[in-house]
C-alpha cells in the first residue's frame, strides 16, 4: 500500500479489483479545504481512461508490475506475437490488449510487455517510432514553409497528418502517446 502523496506517473494500481495505469496526476490545495489529488487512470484490462479524485494522503494499493523488453515478431489476424530477445521464448496476445498501439508496430520491433505474476497484461512502445510514408498527395512547390498539413498514410496503415513538404518514401518520427507528426527523419 501508498499514498496518493507518492503517486508516480506510470504506477499501476489497483482500484476495485481492476488494474489501472497512472497517466497524468495533479496535487491540488485549494485556499479553503482538504488538499486533494486529481488523476487520469488508464483501465489496463480495456484501455479506458477515466478520471479519479483521491484525498490527500488516501491510501491505495500499488501493484508490482514486470517490464520485459520483447520483440514484436508478427500478427495472425486475431493474435500478435512477440519474442523475448533473451530467453527466446514467444508469446501470443489478442488483439484486444494491443489494438491501441497496433498501427504504430512494425516488424521486429522493440516494444516492453507488462507483467504481472507472469502474465502479460499490456504493451508499450517506446515513446517515438520512424515510419515510412506510403501514400500521400504530392507537394507543391513552395509550400514549404506555410505551416499547412495533409493526411498521409503510413507503412503500418496509420494515417496521420504531416507538412506539406513531406513525400512518399520520407522517413517520419512519429510520437506514440499522441500519434501525431514529431519531425522528419534524415535517411
Amino acid at each position: 500500500m501508498t499514498t496518493t502523496n507518492d503517486l508516480r506517473t506510470g504506477m499501476v494500481l489497483e482500484i476495485d479489483g481492476q488494474l489501472y495505469s497512472v497517466v497524468e496526476f495533479l496535487h491540488v490545495k485549494p485556499g479553503k479545504g482538504g488538499a486533494f489529488v486529481r488523476t487520469k487512470l488508464k483501465n489496463l484490462a480495456t484501455g479506458r481512461v477515466i478520471d479519479k479524485t483521491f484525498n490527500a494522503g488516501e491510501r491505495v494499493k500499488d501493484v508490482r508490475i514486470d517490464r520485459v523488453e520483447m520483440q514484436y515478431l508478427y500478427n495472425t489476424g486475431d493474435e500478435y506475437h512477440f519474442m523475448n530477445t533473451e530467453t527466446f521464448d514467444q508469446i501470443a496476445l489478442p488483439v484486444s490488449m494491443v489494438e491501441e498501439i497496433a498501427q504504430l508496430m512494425k516488424d521486429n520491433i522493440m516494444v516492453t510487455v507488462q507483467m504481472r505474476d507472469g502474465q502479460p497484461i499490456g504493451v508499450e512502445l517506446p515513446t517515438f517510432v520512424d515510419l515510412k510514408v506510403v501514400d500521400t498527395a504530392p507537394g507543391v512547390k513552395g509550400d514549404t514553409v506555410s505551416g499547412g498539413t495533409k493526411p498521409a498514410t503510413l507503412e503500418t496503415g496509420k494515417v496521420i497528418q504531416v507538412p506539406l513538404f513531406i513525400e512518399v518514401g520520407s522517413i517520419v518520427r512519429v510520437d506514440t502517446r499522441t500519434g501525431e507528426y514529431v519531425s522528419r527523419v534524415q535517411s
